[in-house]
């Protein structure tokens, strides 16, 4: 049995929608789309630019966890799609995530923009706020020819369609953009395990769980734990690693698991597995989760 994480769920071609001049529907072009439809044709889009991405923000969980969650996918100008997949249903679960990417075309890539756009996801969008608690929202974000357009709505999964403290205009626009989010994350294109070239480790002291399901102390393969201050409130440090250390460290957490204790400089530490993603460098990355 497997579950998804979260709530679910290469070659560089310029199709990024960053190419514009006057916005749509000015004296500047009078054959501009109209107010709300992206501008989609670009020659100098950087493959590693997100043209769409959908991730979850905040909610009741630990805060390592709210620094190291990843997008549930996110789309390249390129093509390439980035999925959290599933992982087996065991406990402990295991120490990596289970990171895919697909291709799929750049006409596919300009349509998946023009359709987060028409679901609502523009700056803006009421969605408001159901009577529940302590749920994740879900941020939408896409790139568009005139600028990035953000939507962010709170339990988009989980409010009941006749939550009393939701408008019927605020009920109509979160149906739309939940099925524009499931069918996005529903891509079946074939897909292949994502290989990050860099990985951040997010590590705290060692605290044993006292569950009968520790692992036995594995030495470090990287550099020193714990590593830079990622937040000094909540004491939560960070290493990040490339090249041939991040493959010892890879080879290492892939048999690991999430409560096994890594042992760097006389000390047991808790080190989450973050994989960087194509626009990310470094912890610093990482800094504005949440």
């Amino acid at each position: 049995m497997t579950r998804t994480r979260g709530l679910l769920i290469t070659a560089a071609i310029p199709v990024l929608l960053l190419g514009a001049c006057a916005r749509p529907g000015t004296a500047a072009d009078a054959g501009a789309p109209a107010a709300g439809e992206p501008i989609t044709e670009s020659a100098t889009a950087d493959p590693d630019s997100v043209a769409l991405r959908v991730e979850y923000r905040g909610g009741f969980v630990p805060p390592q966890y709210l620094l190291g969650r990843l997008p549930v996918v996110t789309v390249y100008a390129d093509g390439r799609v980035i999925t959290d997949g599933p992982v087996p249903l065991i406990a402990p679960g295991p120490a990596l995530p289970n990171l895919q990417v697909q291709q799929i075309t750049p006409e596919r890539v300009r349509k998946l923009t023009a359709d987060a756009v028409a679901a609502g996801v523009k700056t803006g969008t009421d969605f408001g706020s159901p009577g529940v608690a302590d749920i994740p929202s879900t941020r939408i974000t896409v790139a568009t020819g005139y600028g990035t357009e953000t939507a962010e709505a709170i339990a988009l999964n989980e409010a009941q369609a006749d939550d009393p403290a939701l408008t019927s205009a605020q009920k109509t626009a979160r149906a739309k953009l939940k099925k524009f989010v499931e069918q996005l994350t529903a891509l079946d294109d074939a897909t292949e395990p994502y290989r990050p070239a860099e990985v951040a480790a997010l590590a705290r002291a060692y605290v044993a769980t006292g569950d009968g399901l520790e692992g036995k102390p594995v030495d470090w393969p990287g550099p020193a734990l714990p590593g830079d201050a990622l937040d000094k409130d909540l004491d939560i440090r960070c290493v990040s690693v490339t090249g041939a250390e991040k493959d010892k460290v890879w080879a290492a957490a892939e048999k690991a698991n999430q409560q096994t204790p890594w042992v760097s400089g006389g000390k047991q530490w808790s080190v989450l597995f973050r994989p960087l993603l194509p626009d990310e460098s470094g912890c610093e990355s990482l800094r504005s989760a949440g």
